[in-house]
């Protein structure tokens, strides 16, 4: 096996890449009180030929579809394709997700929605939930404060926003603690999960020194030597200097190929096949409760990147109510009821 660039793939991992060629996507989900859900699809491209096996979200013929053409006043033109279908329910979304055969097929989602009486309010839920990738990691929530986290999940306009706004030296000192700090998250759970893969291709192969736990203990050992040797990483890897660091000579000799084989292995995990979009939220009712933001058309908006469900479960929601008008004049009724019967029972008192 020809190893790749170990610097190459660490700088690859540390950046944000998004391919030019992607359709820039928006998928909208408009909510109704019953559980139904209209979703939206609407791809922005630059060029006009649209490949659905690209497509970040489940898309069949059943769909009605309009494409229509943009230009602005520099004369550049957007091709736009938009695709609309009306769901009975959460189930219906979540079948077609089971069987996506597009660009994201391999991440697990699955839309819920919740309903719930509380006689002056019916409050409604609606998520789009995506599981973790991975089973093992640390959550970046163990690296980020609650305002770096705000800032992590962000959609790139409104860190554009704050960082270019009255506060932007605030704004871009958050920035730059954000990029350090996820840095070394990364590399955290590279050296974590390398742990892991190693430890299963030598098991049973090697001594006391080799097992999974004793690996473990040396973790922070193990990403100290990484952080402070970063500069010269595929060298002193090639030459085996750094895997004698880690588990001495002898066994550096011994087992370099699994050791090669792992990085591999744990690279591919952290680098998964995926297009990235974006999700809007339309919910019945005044809104009281969500970890979205607002967009420029003034609906919730959240990006959708790979970072974000790695080793965490990413979850888009928002809640809302509608008043139940019959519940108040009820209640409106019996307390005029209540009221004049304490009325004429103090007259006839008298």
């Amino acid at each position: 096996m020809k190893r790749k660039s170990i610097k190459m793939s660490l700088t690859l991992l540390l950046m944000v890449v998004v391919s030019c060629d992607e359709p820039e996507t928006v998928v909208t989900n408009y909510v109704h009180p019953d559980g139904s859900v209209t979703r939206k699809i609407e791809m922005r491209s630059t060029k006009k030929d649209f490949k659905k096996s690209d497509l970040q979200v489940p898309f069949d013929s059943t769909w009605t579809v309009n494409n229509t053409l943009e230009i602005n006043a520099k004369g550049d033109t957007t091709w736009i394709e938009s695709a609309v279908k009306d769901f009975k329910n959460t189930e219906e979304i979540n079948n077609s997700y089971k069987t996506d055969s597009g660009a994201n097929r391999e991440i697990r989602r699955q839309a819920i929605f919740n309903k719930r009486f509380k006689w002056f309010n019916t409050e409604y839920r609606f998520s789009e939930r995506i599981d973790k990738k991975l089973s093992f990691g640390y959550s970046v929530k163990d690296f980020l404060n609650s305002d770096e986290l705000i800032y992590f999940y962000s959609p790139e306009f409104v860190k554009q926003n704050k960082e270019n706004g009255p506060d932007s030296l605030k704004f871009r000192s958050l920035a730059d603690s954000v990029k350090h700090k996820t840095d070394e998250w990364t590399i955290k759970n590279l050296v974590s999960g390398w742990i892991d893969e190693f430890s299963k291709l030598t098991e049973g192969k090697a001594g006391g020194a080799m097992t999974r736990e004793s690996l473990k203990a040396r973790e922070n050992e193990f990403l100290k030597i990484v952080e402070q040797n970063a500069k010269d990483l595929d060298s002193l890897w090639s030459k085996g200097i750094l895997l004698k660091e880690f588990i001495g000579e002898a066994n550096a000799l011994k087992y370099k190929a699994d050791a090669d084989t792992a990085f591999e292995s744990v690279v591919e995990d952290f680098t998964p096949k995926f297009n990235e979009y974006s999700v809007r939220i339309a919910m019945p009712g005044k809104l009281i409760g969500t970890n979205g933001f607002i967009d420029s058309s003034k609906v919730l908006f959240w990006p959708v990147k790979s970072d974000f469900f790695l080793v965490d479960q990413y979850d888009m929601w928002a809640e809302s109510k509608i008043p139940n008008r019959w519940a108040w004049i009820v209640s409106g009724l019996f307390l005029v009821f209540v009221l004049t019967g304490v009325i004429v029972r103090r007259k006839k008192a008298e």
